[in-house]
């Protein structure tokens, strides 16, 4: 349960404390960790110490300790001297191993709770009763934060993110599959939606800084209750999905903010393609040449303003005029109008989101 770099950095450190060298073992007497190099001459004496009821035992040069798990004994302490000062050395040690052990254990099963929570695996009454087991408050406000990092999941970016958020045992931070890390963020400020986008600006930069490539983030909307944790998530993958398709630019989704990317994403794709026949035929709006799409997406994002367009893409107006009549003609839509413009701005993104669902079937 306890990873063996946590138990050599504890033994480590205790050694540097105390100047007595330790060793772990497991119940079947092979050595977890140790601060002593080269071969041991213990192992009959941890054997028959295994065997038995004894909590602690000195045999010859060696103090033996138990370390228990809920009443089982799951490591033994071994402590390299003789005498009193020893044994209290090695008591103090044990001590500080077993509730290391009771720590990881505790934060192993709220892991555990998060992703069943997360993924809708528990039934509603077994999400109070084992949210009250664990200690973990029912009614408080949180959100899911989804984070996906360019080279996929691995440690340094659990390990970075855990750092960043502290070890108050109110926000959780796990994983459900191999692409991303989720944060279960508990919101303590009076203005949440200030907090929440502090949080993963942090979130970023730490990874960033760990040299952590092409991070994304995309988050939910704020729950009231443990048992809505799970909504929050589905929003925070939507935001994810939705991001890539509409929101490439951006590094950081919120849910909230996908406009009518939402409600092109949950429309099916036959519906998409007979939209897109209705209106175009048998064109497609993204087959137009370079120079076209750039006018469109040019004049769409200066609010169909054909002066401000025009000086920005370095042509006279009346070359823009004659781009726009020439797309009329071909496509029956002028993008002058408002409605128009509506009907293309929709398609150019339904196709988009079409292309996105395509990489997915093959």
């Amino acid at each position: 349960m306890i990873s063996s770099q946590i138990l050599q950095n504890t033994v480590d450190g205790l050694k540097a404390i105390t100047r007595v060298d330790f060793i772990v073992i497991d119940m079947d007497v092979n050595v977890v960790v140790t601060t002593i190099e080269g071969e041991h001459d213990f192992e009959a004496a941890a054997a028959d110490f295994v065997r038995s009821s004894a909590e602690s035992q000195e045999v010859s040069r060696y103090q033996f300790f138990k370390i228990y798990d809920e009443q089982v004994p799951e490591y033994v302490l071994v402590t390299v001297g003789s005498g009193e000062d020893v044994y209290m050395i090695g008591k103090m040690a044990a001590f500080q191993l077993q509730n290391l052990l009771v720590a990881y254990k505790e934060r192993f099963d709220k892991d555990n709770f998060i992703k069943n929570l997360l993924l809708d695996n528990l039934l509603l009454v077994d999400i109070f009763s084992r949210s009250k087991k664990l200690h973990i408050k029912n009614e408080a406000d949180r959100v899911a934060i989804i984070i996906e990092a360019g080279q996929g999941k691995d440690l340094n970016v659990l390990e970075t993110i855990r750092t960043y958020l502290g070890t108050n045992g109110d926000d959780f931070v796990t994983a459900v599959d191999e692409n991303n890390v989720i944060v279960v963020k508990e919101l303590k400020e009076d203005n949440v939606k200030d907090e929440v986008e502090k949080c993963v600006f942090g979130i970023t930069s730490a990874l960033e800084k760990e040299g952590v490539k092409n991070v994304h983030v995309a988050y939910g909307n704020t729950v009231k209750e443990i048992k809505e944790v799970s909504r929050s998530y589905k929003e925070a993958k939507m935001a994810m999905d939705v991001g890539k398709i509409f929101f490439d630019e951006k590094n950081i989704v919120a849910y909230s903010e996908l406009g009518i990317g939402r409600l092109i994403y949950q429309l099916p794709i036959p519906l998409c393609k007979m939209f897109i026949k209705e209106i175009f035929g048998e064109k497609s709006p993204d087959e137009f040449d370079d120079e076209t799409l750039a006018t469109i997406y040019k004049f769409f994002e200066n609010s169909l303003n054909v002066s401000e367009t025009s000086r920005q893409l370095f042509i006279h107006r009346n070359t823009l005029v004659y781009r726009l009549d020439k797309l009329q003609k071909s496509t029956g839509l002028d993008l002058r109008v408002f409605e128009d413009a509506i009907t293309f701005k929709i398609a150019l993104m339904v196709v988009k989101y079409m292309k996105y669902m395509e990489t997915f079937e093959y």
